[in-house]
This record gives structure tokens, sequence and C-alpha cells, in this order.
């Protein structure tokens, strides 16, 4: 067994060898974008918006950008989606849609429809297949590749609809997996996986652990270390390495990994390769493709084309919504100076469609970047421009400085005394710990972080609050919403109904 993982190991090496990159990235993304208008020209979407003539220009790209506009997912869903849903093909995209992905992402409570085509599939395993080969690039043993691959992802039972189905995208790329993956290495197995509630799939997995001889784990982290835990508690371990010894990668993304990085370290026997992804209902956009690299490399020839939009008051309103006419740049136009909000056109018929994700390119050359936020989450009460990557940045100054392991938290702002205030509710279950000398931590680490946020501080932003609630609690939240497990993440900011849900619910706890 030895010999076929060397040999597996061997094969990626030489197939990325001789995967030749032939293209410059807006070469690569001029191809998808044609390819996509030419497959697409005679849906309704493509009729509407005169696709064959904008194929007739040598400028396409300009004439489809003036063409088609700006969508959300309401304006889409409510205009095209909603008639793949009643049976009818060739909406958007060629064909009937078989599979929507649930997805409510962090902020909103009703659930999304995003249809998910058969080619938007093929290109998820696409870009799989190259993440699998990069991981050569990474200090592995070659018998890790032909060890089981453990996803905590969502249910792949999926729910008929009459003309399609629906669930987690994490239970739909399980589904249509590669037969030989699925029979050979797929954890945890059809069965289990198939568990409609997270909890029933959880016991079934701590349980079988010893079963499995577990090289890889992919899955959010804040889930995946809760199943590590109650492993090592129900088999009497030290670490997970005491069960799984050739456990050597863990691929992760959607939220960032730095606030998890010291607790799960004390899970390990061993340093692990930690390798983040960009993945959400839309598509697989890329991975970290070497261990040196800055951020997330996207793939640029997988059937999805990308524009950036400049998040900035230009382009969105105080809530974070884009207005109907934004200035969006291309893959060669883009700095690592500004943050970007990502719109997508793709081989599952969304058209210029904002998903919510701010990036920051890292290495603009290489088209590397890294997740800072989401439209709607963000605080700027009164100027303060205050983003979820400050809110992390701030989170692991205070982490380090109190040596404690800060996991989970949300923010939220609120009126006060014709003034502004912040409250942060931290995941924290030492009780010796301050609230006020936490406060001013992240007070502090966020003045210096964030000129905006500083000034603020000296006029309308006059107080930050800090409260101290048990891990625990963020997590039998989500519970309570129907949310615990697989893809779902705590939105870092909490506007809006969002915010009376969560403060009702730790009212009703105290008393």
């Amino acid at each position: 067994m030895a010999i076929l993982g060397h040999l597996i190991a061997r094969s990626l090496y030489i197939r990325k060898r001789m995967t030749p990159k032939v293209a410059t990235p807006i070469k690569y993304q001029t191809t998808t974008l044609k390819k996509l208008l030419t497959k697409s020209e005679q849906t309704l979407f493509g009729k509407h918006y005169q696709f064959s003539e904008l194929l007739s220009s040598d400028s396409f790209i300009d004439h489809f950008r003036n063409k088609v506009p700006v969508h959300t997912y309401n304006e889409m869903y409510d205009q095209w989606w909603h008639k793949c849903q009643e049976g009818i093909a060739d909406v958007s995209w060629p064909g009937k849609v078989k599979y929507f992905a649930l997805s409510s992402g962090t902020s909103e409570s009703a659930s999304k429809h995003i249809p998910v085509t058969q080619d938007m599939i093929k290109s998820i395993k696409r870009v799989g297949f190259k993440q699998l080969c990069s991981l050569t690039n990474f200090d592995i043993p070659s018998a890790t590749f032909q060890k089981g691959v453990l996803m905590l992802g969502g249910t792949t039972s999926l729910f008929e609809k009459g003309e399609y189905y629906e669930g987690d995208m994490s239970g739909i790329s399980a589904k249509n997996m590669p037969r030989w993956m699925s029979a050979l290495l797929y954890k945890p197995g059809k069965k289990i996986a198939k568990k409609p509630k997270w909890e029933d799939r959880i016991k079934l997995i701590v349980r079988n652990a010893k079963k499995w001889d577990v090289g890889t784990v992919c899955g959010v982290p804040a889930w995946v270390q809760i199943v590590f835990e109650e492993i090592i508690k129900y088999h009497k371990l030290n670490t997970i390495h005491d069960i799984w010894p050739n456990l050597n990668i863990y691929i992760h993304g959607g939220v960032s990994f730095e606030p998890y990085k010291d607790s799960f370290s004390k899970l390990l026997a061993k340093p692990i390769s930690f390798v983040e992804t960009y993945m959400a209902s839309e598509g697989s956009f890329g991975f970290k493709a070497h261990p040196n690299d800055s951020g997330i490399k996207l793939v640029l020839n997988a059937g999805i084309f990308y524009e950036f939009v400049p998040f900035n008051a230009s382009n969105f309103d105080e809530e974070g919504n884009p207005y109907s006419k934004v200035q969006s740049v291309l893959i060669n136009e883009v700095d690592e100076q500004t943050e970007y909000a990502v719109m997508l056109s793709t081989c599952s018929g969304a058209w210029r469609y904002i998903i919510g994700d701010v990036i920051r390119f890292t290495n603009a050359k290489e088209h590397e970047m890294m997740i800072v936020g989401r439209t709607k989450q963000f605080l700027s009460l009164c100027g303060e421009h205050l983003s979820v990557d400050n809110m992390n940045k701030a989170i692991e100054v205070v982490a380090k400085q109190y040596q404690i392991a800060i996991n989970e938290f949300t923010v939220i702002g609120f009126s006060e005394a014709n003034y502004f205030a912040h409250r942060w509710y931290i995941g924290c279950d030492d009780k010796s710990i301050s609230e006020q000398e936490i406060a001013a931590s992240i007070d502090k680490a966020l003045c210096e972080l964030n000129d905006d946020y500083e000034v603020e501080r000296t006029s309308a932003l006059k107080s930050i609050y800090v409260t101290l609630v048990p891990n625990k609690t963020f997590y039998d939240y989500m519970k309570s919403l129907g949310k615990d497990g697989a893809m779902n993440k705590f939105p870092r900011v909490l506007k809006g109904n969002a915010k009376d849900k969560w403060e009702a619910y730790l009212n009703n706890l105290a008393h």
C-alpha cells in the first residue's frame, strides 16, 4: 500500500509538471467569458441580453459589462432562477437545473437557492484536481495520498422537490465525487454522510473513528475542532494523532484560521499542513497552491469569469448593497491596496453576480488573494469603516496578550446617548479575564490598524464594550437556528434582526 501512495504522489507530480502555463491571466479569463457567452446565447438570459450580438464584437468584454447589469441574489433569483425551480429549461444556462445549493451565508436567515449545474460540478472537480496536484508542493509523506479523506460537510441526503434536489453545497459535491474516491478514500462513507442531522453524523463519526486511517480532513475550523475534541474525549486519547497517526493535511476555508490556530495545535501531536481553499455555494474558486504563497491563488480557467468591484462608497451604499452601476476591474487591473467585492459570471448561470465576499490581493501578479470580509459584515456607524479583517487581527492581538484561545466572536453597533458604541461578544471560558481590560486592548489594536477608527474614537464612537460568553454558547445558538455543523459559520458582525435574535437568545439564557 505504501507503494501505491508513492505512485499516486509521483503521478500527481508528473501531471503538474506536464501541465503548461500557456496563457496570461487575462487571456484565460477572456477565453472563459467567451465560452460562457457562447454556450448561453440561446438561453432566455442570453437572448434577453443579446449575447450573440455581444460575441460579434472584438471588444465583447466591454460590451458585456455595459449591457448586463449587476445582480444581487434577490435580483438574479426573482428575475431568472425561480423559473429553474419551476422546471423551465435554458433559463440562464443550457438545460434544466438538477441541484440547488441552500445557502444563507452568514447574515441572512432565509435560505438562498443557488443553481448547481452539471457544468459547475465538473468545474468543482477540475479545481479539486488542481488542488490535489498542488499538494505535491507541500512537505507531505507520499503514503498520505492513499489514506482516508474525512469530509465534515453537509449531509448528502438531498431533498427532492419535484423538478430538482436541494441541499448543502458540500453535500452535493460529495454526492457527485468520482466513484474511485468515494469507494476507496471517502470518509465517513455514504451511509453516515446521508444522515440528515449534523448531531447524528458526528456521533457516528466519533464512534467509528478507530476504524479509519485518515490522512486528510476537510471542513470549517469550528466544527472540525469540535469533532476532534469529541473523538479525543470518547476514545480517551491525548491527541487526534493517537487514533490517526497518518493525519498530515487539513483543508479549510470560509473563515480566518488564525483564531483557531493555537487551540488546534493542542489537539495535534505533530505539525501538519494547513491548506486554505476558497469555495462557496456559487462554485470553487481557488486554493493555497504552495506553503510560501501569500494567499489563495484563483483558478482562472474553470468556468468562472471574475470582476472585482472596489468596495467603496462610490459602488456600495451604507448597508453594503451595490449600486445599479458599479465600476469594476478585471484580473489584469487589480492592485494590492484596494479591497474588492467579488462579482462572478459562471457556468451555473450566474451573471455579474455579487457574492458578498470582500477580498484583497496579496500578490496581484500571481492572482493570490485573501478574504477580508463581507459586503454586509462591516461596521461604519459614523465613518469608522471597521472590516472583519480588522476585527480578526484585533482578536489575534488580544489572544496573544492574554494567552487565551478565542475561537468565536461577533460585534454589534448601536446608538448611545446621541453617540455610537460597539459591543464585542467574545467566546472565552476563562472567568478570570477582565472584560474592561480586553475592551481596552481591542480598542488600542484597532486604533493602530485603522486610521478612520482612531479618528472616530475621539468624536462620535464613544464606547467599546466587551461581553465574555462561553464558547459553547455560540455553537448552541447556531444549533437553535438549525445551522449547526457543516459549512455554517457564525457571523462576525450582527445587524438588524440578526442582532436582535442573538441578544434575545442571550437574555433568555441569563434568566
